[in-house]
């Protein structure tokens, strides 16, 4: 008989800890939580466009768009999750459509809509995850459209295949995507990437886990096994989120002896 087991994966520290600014590279930043509004020398500028919820980046400064934001008709586009994470560390000053900076309490309040595919707890899972220096992207959004796959496993998949029609229709189907994924269900959220100075958006590889949310209940063994196959059979990896702390779960499968 076979058993599914909790196996712990990660776990926040309660403790606060320091982050030192070296060059602007993401992947420097320590373990720990990341103090917020950071003063940089070198800050990246963002526009938010409210057609399709998300920041386009006019400005860029610092190595850390090489594995930020996704890139579309040459520019670079960031989700909400990526537009917050970047504002709190300071580096990156986020304007209106009429070239207003944004403060970081009108950042919040745009997570708190709960309308751009990502809740509080995708962005605490998130920004761990960025501490520890790894690469993240939205699952089943791709990269650049030289990367674009259809994935059955991606909410709103449906759009993807108007990607092959061209780059003029990209900022348009981004929007739907991002729109359709639902946050209250068991599903995978980030595909996640080692640490590495070599990653490129055009050829990203296969994501060494898939994480998904288990909206504060285990996943059953059915849903395990269709989330399995909709990611391709990449690893997945489980996150829960309690009062800020972040728990990062996996599965282990478990052969229990025959009794008698």
């Amino acid at each position: 008989m076979e058993t599914e087991s909790w196996a712990t994966f990660s776990e926040t520290s309660d403790s606060e800890g320091c982050v030192d600014d070296l060059n602007d590279d993401e992947n420097s930043y320590a373990y720990g939580d990341i103090p917020k509004l950071q003063f940089r020398k070198d800050v990246s500028k963002a526009r938010w466009i409210y057609d399709l919820e998300m920041a386009e980046v006019v400005e860029r400064k610092g190595k850390m768009w090489t594995t930020t934001g996704i890139v579309r008709n040459g520019k670079i586009y960031c989700c909400i999750e990526e537009t917050l994470f970047l504002a709190e560390i300071g580096a990156l000053h986020l304007l209106d459509e009429n070239d207003t900076p944004l403060p970081l309490k009108d950042i919040y309040a745009k997570m708190q809509e709960k309308k751009h595919g990502c809740s509080w707890e995708s962005f605490e899972a998130y920004k761990h995850l960025k501490a520890l220096g790894y690469v993240i992207g939205r699952h089943g959004i791709p990269w650049t459209l030289k990367t674009a796959k259809v994935d059955s496993s991606a909410q709103g998949s449906t759009k993807m295949n108007n990607i092959v029609d061209g780059e003029s229709r990209g900022s348009f189907i981004i929007t739907e995507m991002f729109r359709c994924l639902d946050i209250n269900e068991v599903q995978p959220v980030f595909d996640v990437y080692p640490p590495n100075s070599n990653f490129k958006k055009s050829s990203p590889g296969t994501p060494c886990f898939v994480l998904c949310f288990t909206s504060g209940r285990p996943p059953s063994k059915q849903e395990i096994e269709e989330l399995g196959r909709c990611c391709g059979g990449c690893p997945l990896k489980f996150c829960n989120v309690d009062h800020g702390r972040v728990s990062f779960f996996s599965f282990n499968r478990v052969e229990l002896p025959v009794l008698p």
